[in-house]
């Protein structure tokens, strides 16, 4: 069964590109999107994802407060900080609201693709 990717960032073409990338691998679907904090609150439990990806910078509630909730919320579910803002977001800030990584958007999209397989892992599909 492919492991559920929840995205939540301001930016349709952020999100439609981290989508594009993860969907190509067979392992991985998209379960849902969000736009902020609010909207991925009020999302998380229905769609239980097996990840979040989480934008810093958003309108109406940021990542930091958001992932603060959403963690509280589903303890299990790892989050990674996906952001252009990695040097203004203190590592043990981020870890005391239950980020696990932080990855910058500048990074190639191998890096974010690695913390994503650090958490949720690979799901191999038998060969016959």
């Amino acid at each position: 069964m492919p492991k559920r990717i929840f995205i939540v960032d301001d930016s349709q073409t952020v999100r439609k590109l981290v989508r594009t990338c993860l969907e190509t691998r067979l392992e991985y679907i998209v379960c849902a999107e969000a736009t902020d904090g609010v909207d991925a609150i009020q999302r998380a439990r229905e769609v239980e994802p097996d990840l979040i990806l989480l934008d810093f910078s958003m309108p109406v509630m940021n990542g930091l407060e958001a992932a603060k909730v959403l963690h509280d919320m589903l303890p299990r579910v790892p989050i990674i900080l996906f952001t252009l803002h990695k040097d203004t977001v203190p590592e043990k800030r981020a870890q005391a609201v239950g980020i696990r990584a932080v990855v910058s958007k500048t990074d190639q999209f191998d890096v974010l693709l690695g913390e994503v397989l650090n958490f949720v892992g690979v799901v191999r599909t038998a060969t016959v």
